[in-house]
């Protein structure tokens, strides 16, 4: 959003103006919630870097942040982390006090292994406690942690371990889903196996369910290893790093086939986060916070981990599925059980729930009076499922926009700040900081309400990345190139004239007809309005005559008994109807599932690959290969190549 936009209600608007008009004083009063070492000084350089970066002279240790200073502070016996697993029927809390300890032995059994400040550790981890002893025993040591996602193929994995060169890898024996057991360990040993770079150990976590074979020379029992350290009394103390050293890099998918190793620096992130909690998610220190994501991705490092510990709060990490462990109401219980004050999940989670209990009679079975919002991301969230939940709730429903490479929302409603009117499928205003534009292909702004290329203009505020990993140039490649002076963001949207930002989709997404360039998410909103549609995926198949047209995927409600056909040809009708004839679409196809990543994003590129019959592999992120063939059989039954 630009200076002159329009003015909204409430702090909000000077807040932002703030941030913008000033940033090195807005952000360096907001450092001012950080335990630093040596203070800050100057909040940016704008010379360092690709871009600048922020707090160039501060030192700090995140995990002094988010552990030991509450502990000093006396607040040792609040519980830290809630660990909820119905995929094992276990449940349990772990103070701060204790999470102290266990993360201070762990570190000095990895500082015995040689893991030093600088070094890299990758960790390969389901969601238990360990994992996050390994997170901040990495930084208490001044580590670089790199967590892949549990169950990750050997060969992801192996791009990942090359690429970082870690000294030591942090894994578990296996991890538990609904309906099997996930054996990790012969996935690292083949992983590693195939890879240049070869890790000078394995700390592995034995679990009950499936436990490993190890490799001798290599491999060393977790919880053996940290018995010893903690009979021997070994501990190790916090190690001060530049607030400019990287905390973590977590890997996101790159084009050319090379995962990109998005790294995030120390302190900018700690302090974006300090500012997010209290003013955009409204959570306090010592309440129950409830993001129902995985460590495996940026939204689990962020609000499972750090920014919940950083402000002192008490974080559940949830082993389990939003439903099936055991039915829709899973997510509805462990808030109520615990008395989450926010809860965070996926767009794609909501549906699902959705879709398995569309009266929301399990949801009126807990008690949710302490839950004072829900929180949506990772996806677009159709405005029928956000105007489902907030029927559900009665409580502030956000759907708020952020990427692996930011760290933190761009855009969301500040509830902190005060509610703003709520815009069913916006993700409301930018954050602080964020000078959000518009562009189109040229790099020109676009007026209100115009689709185009959604841009963050120069310099990024802390938080986000500086850099790729060992690539500034692909740094500037990727993200810089195409608009100078800007980040772009690879979304396309659009803003309102009241300042409101509309993320339409990835701009691969947006699809050409007959010369019309169209945004499948806006097809996917009105699909997803019908009352027997639980789920949609739109995209743009190849054709002949207009270039592309588009298809769209759909999922029923449990308990509809309509004709499928019925229902596809009032789905055509509703699109002509709420879009125009411009839109061509024609083809609705009503399948049982869709493809899905394994954080619930929808694997469209691969859905449009074989609808255009071109090569294709199997994605590793995909929660379940066989969907693949069911869509492709739908799209041959209809006379698509698939």
């Amino acid at each position: 959003m630009t200076a002159d936009a329009p003015a909204l209600p409430g702090s909000y608007a000077a807040v932002h103006a703030a941030s913008l008009a000033d940033p090195e004083r807005f952000w360096g009063e907001a450092a001012g919630a950080i335990d630093w070492v040596e203070g800050p000084g100057r909040a940016f350089d704008a010379e360092a870097g690709v871009y600048g970066r922020w707090f160039p002279e501060a030192r700090l240790n995140a995990c002094h942040n988010l552990v030991d200073r509450h502990v000093a502070a006396g607040r040792g016996g609040q519980a830290a982390i809630i660990h909820d697993s119905p995929a094992t029927g276990t449940k349990r809390q772990i103070t701060y006090a204790a999470l102290q300890d266990e993360v201070a032995t762990l570190a000095a059994v990895l500082a015995g292994l040689g893991v030093a400040r600088g070094d890299r550790v990758i960790l390969y981890m389901p969601m238990v406690p360990e994992a996050l002893f390994g997170m901040l025993a990495c930084a208490r040591l001044g580590a670089i942690h790199s967590v892949v996602f549990g169950g990750f193929a050997a060969n992801e994995l192996a791009t990942r371990i090359a690429d970082a060169a870690p000294k030591v890898v942090l894994a578990a024996s296996c991890g538990i889903e609904p309906s099997r057991t996930v054996a990790y360990k012969p996935l690292l040993d083949a992983a590693i196996a195939a890879c240049p770079h070869k890790p000078d150990a394995c700390l592995i976590l034995q679990r009950p369910q499936a436990p490993a074979e190890m490799v001798e020379g290599r491999d060393i029992d977790w919880s053996a290893a940290v018995a010893r350290a903690r009979e021997a009394g070994r501990r190790a103390g916090c190690v001060p790093v530049a607030a400019t050293d990287p905390l973590y890099i977590l890997y996101t998918s790159g084009t050319t086939g090379k995962p990109k190793g998005v790294v995030r620096d120390t302190g900018g992130y700690l302090v974006a986060l300090a500012w997010s909690m209290e003013n955009l998610y409204g959570v306090r220190p010592g309440e129950v916070y409830f993001c129902a994501s995985d460590i495996g991705w940026v939204v689990g490092h962020s609000y499972i981990v750090y920014a919940p510990l950083l402000i002192g709060c008490t974080t559940v990490l949830y082993e389990g599925k939003p439903v099936g462990t055991p039915d829709a109401g899973a997510l509805w219980r462990v808030a109520a059980e615990h008395g989450a004050a926010c809860l965070f999940t996926a767009p794609t989670a909501l549906r699902a729930i959705k879709k398995e209990d569309p009266s929301s009679a399990l949801a009126r079975g807990y008690d949710l009076s302490g839950l004072r919002s829900l929180f949506l991301a990772g996806e677009r969230a159709d405005p029928d499922s956000v105007a489902w939940a907030e029927r559900v709730l009665e409580r502030p429903v956000v759907d708020h926009w952020w990427q692996t490479e930011t760290g933190w929302a761009i855009a969301g409603n500040p509830l902190g700040l005060g509610l703003l009117p709520v815009k069913h499928g916006s993700a409301c205003v930018p954050m602080p900081g964020y000078d959000v534009r518009v562009l189109d292909e040229g790099g020109r702004p676009v007026p209100p309400d115009t689709m185009g290329t959604i841009a963050i203009r120069l310099p990024l505020p802390p938080g986000c990345l500086p850099t790729l990993w060992g690539s500034d140039e692909r740094m500037r490649a990727s993200y810089l190139a195409t608009f100078p002076g800007h980040y772009d963001t690879s979304d396309a949207g659009v803003i309102d004239a009241d300042g409101y930002v509309t993320v339409l989709g990835r701009t691969d997404d947006i699809i050409n007809v007959a010369g019309h360039r169209l945004s499948t998410g806006g097809m996917e909103a009105v699909l997803a309005a019908h009352p027997d549609v639980a789920e949609c995926a739109v995209i743009g198949i190849r054709d002949a005559l207009k270039g592309e047209q588009p298809c769209g995927f759909v999922v029923l409600k449990s308990g509809v008994e309509r004709a499928p056909d019925e229902i596809e040809r009032e789905l055509v009708a509703l699109v002509r109807e709420r879009i125009g004839p411009v839109a061509a679409f024609k083809l609705a196809l009503t399948v049982k599932r869709l493809p899905k990543t394994r954080s619930g994003k929808i694997l469209r590129a691969t859905m449009k690959r074989i609808a255009d019959a071109e090569p294709w592999t199997m994605p590793a992120t995909i929660d379940d290969a066989g969907v693949l063939d069911e869509i492709g059989e739908s799209l041959k039954e209809r006379g698509i190549s698939g």
